[in-house]
């Protein structure tokens, strides 16, 4: 009965489109080292962590017991060779499965008493029928054990305390004999009854986790895999998402299989925190109850037709309210890719049906038509904010110095996020480095319109931009924004691109620890720093940030939620240019974090989050200042140089 369910999951996955992900084995043996034998990102949280390494440790240690049990019902003499009747391993039964029944007694009164709110919309009966199989599972093997103990069966008893405890409940007769048979069959049983219930539960983790993890990226979390998009190819080759399940990679597919419902994303989702319809948990749950009721040979053959995935297992508005903040994939303990998933059901919407939010059109009609940007602003305005600032705008056949300042479209026409252009090329020239930026010549990166779902958009965009770094032989490239940073570093290496990507903190962070920028005690105060998503947490790019702000004389205050479980500010996922329903505004929820830690100064190292907090601020009445990393060390450093 296994073999025949488990069989059409597995056929559902081999008729899923292939993705290719066999890079770095070093790299994934580790991930299965740490995190599925290790536990590692369940730990994350202390009590579920313990509760869930006591339920699978116990139960790789309990696997050849299983197997002995089973044997001992043709033959009751049976035992297993070499470690059968070894005392530490007698001993290792009896702890892991006493363990096990520990395990289970947590997870009930985390359920049960403690009810997190991250279960909600989770399967809790069925989560209740598994736990307590599981516990009629060891229950059983403890008392098969005590039973076997009370008549002499197994050579030494010291090892078992558990099991020796217990057998003082049977005699050594004729009942006792019949308890042994009834224990070691009702074990073997629910065992079977387990394996059978497995492949359509949310207990089939058990099985995809483990490959699940192995076939994650081996990149950063902010990396999306291109979709190369040809026109002028065979019409049965185009892809534009993905719109019914056939459209599913298989990793996609294991992504289904493996979720464990635990609501570890759904807790730290911003959509859902405030009060949106998207929980990638539930995104998760529908479209593999979605994907499990087709018929795997109609699937393949294609002779069917499959009912789309948006509206028919979510909404147009859950895939619109992700910000790709990446907070889900990062707590996700057996790696489910969620982000991938939604822009793929983005993609689809946008290029193959043309519906998205009206709102964001404007967006995508300024980056695809001749100004190429999200702001429509001219290419000749993209050096406005230079003023008497020297500044070297790299001419078509000239070679680019050491360093390439990209400004970004923010950095060049937004008011605010001017400010931290100018601040940055005040401290590049203080600091004697070499730079120029490509001015009229610099066109949007396409990160906006790629989390849109415009894959074409942005692969025009980005074969662009690689050809002009060619050109002018570019290959130190300094960004301010982190969403810039992110798609040059991680994404531009897909069209040819040979470029080192730094974040301007990062450099700032460097040549303060050279000393090419002298810092003073600055004006005081405190400040709080907001981790940006695309620099923080997809690129673990944590202490350059703070270590800046530590040689500008601020006194450091972290909100509760820092690092790489900071909040996002609401703009990414082109979100920055979409309408937000819900509760509350992300951006509003993150200010209010800030505020909370009574700083001076909300300090910022995106563009984004600058534009985000700044109007959260200014929507609250706050006299909180909200301002770039690099304007505050240029207040503290500007005039007290190396090179003066």
């Amino acid at each position: 009965m296994f073999a025949r369910r488990a069989r059409v999951r597995w056929a559902l996955i081999g008729a899923a489109r292939p993705s290719a992900r066999t890079d770095g084995a070093g790299a994934r043996a580790g991930r299965e080292l740490t995190q599925v034998l290790g536990q590692r990102k369940l730990f994350q949280k202390a009590l579920p962590g313990v509760m869930h390494a006591f339920i699978f440790w116990g139960f790789l240690v309990l696997l050849p017991t299983i197997i002995e049990a089973m044997l001992s019902i043709a033959n009751p003499d049976w035992t297993l060779p070499i470690v059968g009747d070894a005392s530490w391993f007698l001993f290792l039964q009896d702890l892991f499965a006493t363990l096990v029944a520990v395990g289970v007694g947590i997870a009930f009164y985390i359920r049960k008493v403690q009810r997190p709110d991250r279960f909600r919309g989770s399967h809790m009966q069925e989560a209740d029928r598994i736990l307590l199989l599981i516990l009629g599972i060891v229950a059983t093997l403890l008392l098969w054990n005590a039973t076997r103990i009370a008549l002499g069966d197994v050579s030494s008893t010291a090892p078992m305390p558990v099991a020796q405890g217990l057998s003082s409940l049977f005699g050594t007769g004729q009942p006792t004999e019949t308890l042994e048979r009834a224990f070691v069959w009702a074990h073997v049983l629910l065992v079977l009854g387990f394996l059978t219930f497995l492949p359509k539960s949310k207990h089939l983790h058990i099985i995809t986790a483990a490959p699940n993890v192995y076939f994650a990226k081996n990149r950063p979390r902010g990396y999306l895999e291109p979709l190369t998009i040809d026109l002028e190819g065979p019409e049965e080759d185009m892809r534009f998402g993905v719109a019914t399940a056939k459209d599913l990679s298989k990793k996609q597919l294991l992504d289904l299989y493996s979720c464990t419902e635990c609501g570890r994303c759904q807790e730290v989702c911003p959509a859902w925190n405030t009060g949106k319809p998207l929980s990638p948990k539930l995104l998760i749950m529908n479209l593999r109850d979605h994907v499990v009721g087709i018929d795997p040979a109609a699937m393949a053959s294609g002779t069917v037709e499959l009912q789309p995935l948006v509206p028919g297992a979510v909404t147009d508005e859950v895939v619109w309210d992700c910000v790709t903040c990446g907070a889900c994939v990062r707590e996700c303990p057996v790696d489910i890719e969620h982000i991938d998933t939604i822009v793929d059901l983005r993609r689809n919407l946008v290029m193959a049906e043309s519906r998205f939010p009206n709102e964001a059109g404007t967006m995508l009609r300024g980056i695809e038509g001749p100004t190429e940007n999200p702001w429509s602003q001219p290419a000749s305005a993209r050096t406005d904010w230079v003023g008497d600032i020297p500044v070297r705008i790299l001419q078509p056949g000239e070679q680019a110095p050491e360093y390439l300042f990209w400004v970004g479209c923010a950095g060049a026409f937004d008011d605010r996020a001017k400010q931290t252009t100018r601040s940055v090329a005040r401290l590049l020239n203080a600091a004697g480095l070499e730079w120029a930026i490509l001015g009229p010549r610099e066109r949007c990166t396409g990160d906006p319109a790629r989390r849109m779902g415009h894959e074409y958009l942005f692969q025009i965009l980005a074969e662009q931009n690689v050809a002009t770094f060619a050109e002018s032989g570019v290959h130190k490239v300094v960004a301010t924004c982190a969403h810039c940073f992110n798609t040059l570093a991680n994404e531009y290496p897909d069209y040819g691109a040979t470029l080192e990507v730094v974040h301007h903190t990062e450099l700032l962070s460097h040549l303060i620890a050279e000393r090419r920028l002298l810092t003073t005690a600055g004006a005081g105060g405190t400040v709080t720093y907001h981790d940006a998503c695309y620099l923080g947490r997809h690129n673990g790019r944590f202490d350059a940030p703070r270590d800046v702000l530590a040689g500008s004389g601020l006194t450091t205050e972290e909100m509760e939620r820092a690092r790489e479980r900071s909040f996002c500010c609401g703009a990414g996922g082109a979100r920055m240019w979409m309408e937000e329903g819900g509760d509350a505004r992300i951006n509003d929820t993150r200010f209010a974090e800030a505020a909370q830690t009574g700083a001076d100064t909300l300090a910022v190292a995106c563009p984004y989050c600058f534009v985000m907090l700044d109007d959260a601020a200014k929507a609250a009445g706050s006299e909180m200042r909200v301002a770039d990393v690099a304007t505050l060390l240029a207040e503290s450093t500007l005039g007290t140089t190396a090179h003066g």
